[in-house]
């Protein structure tokens, strides 16, 4: 079967390919940049077409032989009057579909009664464009989920970095308002699966996951997930929801023409009010994942647990709770880094020998006295701080404990990786990384921090300034280590036979 994927740049299209190439599509993945594809890992599986759902003249050849066509676009974040594009590339779309001769036509939209009075804009809109494709010629059909959890969903970024950030928070009411939240696994099943359905379905499904919550115990819930505390949250009623997206705005990266709309829908109750779609796909035997189960998930690229939750366990192919290089930078949590590379003239292995040999009686090539007052107040607060030392002085192996780091990965000779195991309001990694480039060798490091909360934040920021002399130090001096080394080596004597 010959599948389409519209919006195959955006956080359901690029999660769904890998799935339709894994249950034998061929996929044709539609973008107005194909540049933004170059990157993805199933980029070389699928044929890419450039197209543009405003420019008829680019749809015929998008649509030609194609059996289901995914819509998954909309014009949200690109700027004002995002409804009348919305109607209008729905409008084109269906139109060009059916001269095309398209079999079937998928497109998820937001789960709201379109015919409340105090339904949002954006809701609406995606109520109409809905309406647009089951009017059409070609048969749809229209699954509609509130708030998708995953990483890289905005709707999942807003929760993720309100709960993170704010401790205490005056909120407007809307955080009462119900909502029936779905994981982004079971979304894709469900698109999936519609691909198949019988000839004849033209109509909406709901879709949910089991769990109905506030948006308050939603933040609640997240936050006992990540390891954070019980949050303190004041419901204001003078809040309206230019001041709400206003104040999202000024707490979460999640841009403006994004959360603005996401913000005013969320007065609108959206809870599923059938769930028919269970006759065509049955739940798994587990039941729909639940709201900590799908949070768990989408922290767990990051999370010391990650290698309990890997999507290894999943039947679906790829990793839809991890990122993709389309996802915008402001997706996937909080992360700071710090990282540098220097050249090194010294062979690669003898650069390794040095990076190997870090910690213990060698110390951290830094600094000396920060790392000792460190360790210290590690100890202080019941850490494990420096006394651990090494198992070997010269060799390194996974889960040796090194001072208050543990071993995560080694490669002999190219990378080591540590995870910090100090008490740390989040979580740490520092790597290494030795490179040949023939003439000489490449040392890079890098330091890695997950905040927990806003201490976490606050941690990050207290220590930025002294990264230059402890990390810039670092690289420094492990690199004149490993040039002194080399100098420090005889050379080699011609051996002089005497001839009989």
């Amino acid at each position: 079967m010959r599948t389409l994927v519209t919006g195959a740049t955006g956080y359901i299209g690029g999660r769904l390919v890998p799935g339709l190439l894994a249950a034998g599509h061929r996929v044709r993945a539609m973008t107005r940049t194909p540049g933004w594809l170059r990157d993805v890992p199933w980029a070389a599986d699928v044929e890419i077409v450039t197209a543009d759902v405003l420019d008829d003249a680019t749809l015929p050849a998008a649509l030609r032989d194609v059996d289901v066509a995914y819509y998954l676009i909309h014009s949200i974040g690109r700027g004002g009057r995002f409804a009348d594009r919305d109607r209008a590339a729905a409008e084109a779309f269906s139109r060009a579909a059916a001269r095309a001769g398209v079999g079937r036509i998928v497109y998820l939209g937001g789960l709201a009664d379109e015919n409340a009075t105090d339904v949002s804009e954006h809701l609406a809109s995606r109520a109409e464009v809905g309406r647009i494709l089951l009017e059409s010629e070609v048969p749809a059909v229209v699954l509609r989920a509130a708030v998708i959890l995953g990483s890289g969903s905005a709707s999942f970024e807003m929760l993720r970095y309100l709960t993170e950030r704010l401790p205490a928070m005056v909120t407007p009411v809307w955080v009462n308002t119900r909502i029936q939240p779905i994981a982004v696994r079971d979304v894709l099943r469900y698109l999936l699966a519609a691909a198949r359905f019988p000839d004849a379905t033209n109509r909406t499904f709901d879709v949910g996951g089991p769990d109905v919550l506030t948006y308050r115990e939603m933040m609640q819930r997240y936050a006992a997930v990540a390891g954070l505390r019980h949050r303190l949250i004041l419901p204001v009623p003078v809040l309206t929801p230019r001041l709400s997206s206003q104040w999202v705005g000024l707490v979460t990266p999640v841009p403006a023409g994004i959360a603005r709309p996401l913000v005013e829908s969320l007065r609108t109750e959206v809870v599923c009010r059938e769930h028919d779609i269970a006759q065509l796909v049955a739940d798994p035997p587990g039941g729909l994942i639940g709201f900590e189960r799908a949070v768990d998930l989408a922290l767990a690229r990051i999370r010391e647990a990650a290698v309990a939750t890997r999507w290894s366990e999943s039947e679906w192919p790829g990793a839809p709770s991890d990122p993709l290089p389309t996802d915008p930078d402001w997706a996937g949590g909080s992360l700071y880094t710090d990282e540098r590379t220097r050249p090194v003239a010294a062979p690669a292995d003898q650069l390794w020998q040095v990076v190997e040999g870090i910690g213990g009686e060698r110390g951290w090539y830094s600094f000396s006295l920060a790392w000792g007052v460190r360790g210290l107040l590690d100890r202080l607060v019941g850490g494990v701080g420096l006394r651990r030392g090494r198992r070997d002085p010269k060799r390194l192996r996974v889960g040796d404990a090194l001072d208050f780091w543990r071993v995560e990965e080694a490669v002999p000779g190219r990378l080591l990786r540590l995870r910090a195991e100090m008490r740390l309001p989040g979580l740490a990694w520092l790597e290494f990384h030795v490179d040949d480039d023939g003439s000489r060798s490449i040392l890079t490091q890098k330091a890695t921090f997950h905040p927990r909360g806003l201490a976490g934040h606050a941690y990050w920021r207290s220590i930025a300034p002294f990264h230059g002399v402890v990390f810039g130090g670092m690289i420094r001096n492990l690199a004149r280590a490993a040039e002194r080394e080399g100098e420090a080596k005889p050379e080699p004597q011609p051996v002089i036979r005497e001839s009989a």
